[in-house]
């Protein structure tokens, strides 16, 4: 499909070059809107699909307490009526989705349990009528603290369903997941051409061939980047609560929160020495300080290591790129209130998740939330960065998604 709009957007560029670039990121959205309810397994009647709790994929009914899939049902009733004690390699802590249930049948059934389905549904049954009727006058005796309980577990359900959202969001949309990372090949960046003698003559100076390297290099990290740029537009458009946004403010935010984003995943990949893309590709820090300065560069070096020392896992990561999206005092946002009400609950969900995993550490949601707006002035030096984009345009051929996302020009018509 990206190829497909790439294509489109060569022939869309010859009739109108200035509404057509401006309208990329909007086409992007509007067809990740589509594959957020193809990626539910839903037909025609989208509007009435219901997730299993435990895997996401489409639920049959009501089972043992819960809405599930026949899938997970007969696995959950398999494990009662057998007894099956099950084992797990990493720790308990395996990510539970459609693709990979039956990968570990411990954090399977684990799930099974911690969305509340019950063991005695199983060993039961169905109750009989009477029996209903006798436990009618019980049931409407219910206290105030069972209420309450009951209360307090569907926010937990509701906090554990969104960490499940955004993780399946993030493994299926990012490039820098560790699976993804394990087992990448170093490759350095390609080299520029040989210039002519011609060439030669008019970068006859330092300062000119320094500019002649900037220029290649620039174009080169945006081709690399840029694939990156419709991996954080799907991932939006799967975070809770993004797609309830007016459009305006979904394309300032993946337009302003794109880099801070995509840096903390890269972050993974990068050394004192280089940076490395999600394909092999690596960037050497000499290089790196050619296009920016040895300053900013520093500081990106510096937010890497510190960020890295946090040891944040896949699910973590997303759960936190997600706290990043949905940031309501970016400039131009004009429904803040609600931009801040579902940040609130990605936050709660990030909290939950990394007391889960790092119940040793309890300062490290405190240290992430640091990391918040150290992102934010990189970003906003980036930014500034991009000025000397902004100038050197012409000299330049950029990916048309890139030149959108940072506002470069592309033609004259872009600077009036």
């Amino acid at each position: 499909m990206t190829q497909l709009l790439a294509i489109n957007y060569v022939k869309w560029s010859l009739l109108a070059p200035r509404q057509v670039q401006k309208r990329v990121l909007q086409i992007l959205l509007t067809q990740e809107q589509h594959y957020a309810a193809a990626d539910s397994n839903s037909s025609s009647t989208t509007k009435s699909f219901v997730p299993c709790k435990v895997c996401g994929d489409k639920a049959s009914g009501y089972h043992y307490g819960v809405t599930s899939c026949e899938g997970c049902k007969g696995f959950f009733r398999r494990s009662i009526q057998k007894q099956i004690e099950y084992r797990c390699l990493r720790d308990g802590k395996c990510l539970v989705i459609r693709l990979n249930r039956n990968r570990c049948q411990y954090c399977r059934f684990k799930k099974c349990l911690a969305v509340g389905m019950s063991r005695d549904s199983v060993r039961y049954g169905r109750v009989p009528k009477r029996s209903r009727e006798r436990s009618t006058d019980e049931s409407s005796r219910v206290s105030t603290t069972d209420a309450d309980q009951s209360d307090s577990e569907s926010k937990q359900l509701a906090v554990y369903d969104v960490i499940q959202t955004v993780s399946q969001a993030h493994n299926a949309n990012c490039g820098y997941t560790e699976e993804h990372t394990r087992n990448l090949v170093r490759k350095p960046l390609a080299q520029p051409p040989p210039t002519s003698p011609e060439d030669n003559e008019v970068a006859s100076s330092t300062a000119e061939s320094l500019e002649y390297q900037r220029c290649w290099l620039w174009q080169q990290f945006a081709t690399n980047i840029t694939p990156s740029v419709q991996r954080v537009v799907e991932f939006a458009k799967r975070v809770p609560g993004f797609c309830d946004l007016g459009q305006d403010d979904q394309l300032i935010l993946i337009k302003i929160g794109f880099f801070e984003i995509w840096l903390s995943h890269v972050a993974r990949l990068t050394t004192n020495t280089s940076m490395m893309f999600d394909d092999g590709t690596t960037v050497t820090r000499q290089q790196l300080e050619i296009m920016y300065d040895s300053d900013f560069i520093s500081s990106v070096i510096q937010f890497a290591n510190t960020f890295n020392a946090l040891s944040l896992n896949d699910m973590e990561l997303g759960l936190f790129s997600s706290v990043v999206l949905l940031t309501g005092d970016r400039p131009g946002i004009t429904d803040v209130k609600s931009i801040e009400h579902h940040q609130d609950k990605l936050m709660e969900a990030l909290k939950v998740q990394v007391g889960r995993n790092h119940a040793n550490d309890p300062q490290l949601f405190s240290n992430l939330l640091i990391k918040l707006p150290e992102l934010r002035n990189l970003g906003a030096k980036h930014t500034a960065h991009l000025d000397w984009f902004r100038i050197n345009w012409v000299k330049l051929s950029l990916p048309p998604l890139f030149a959108e996302i940072f506002d470069i020009p592309k033609c004259e018509d872009d600077l009036q």
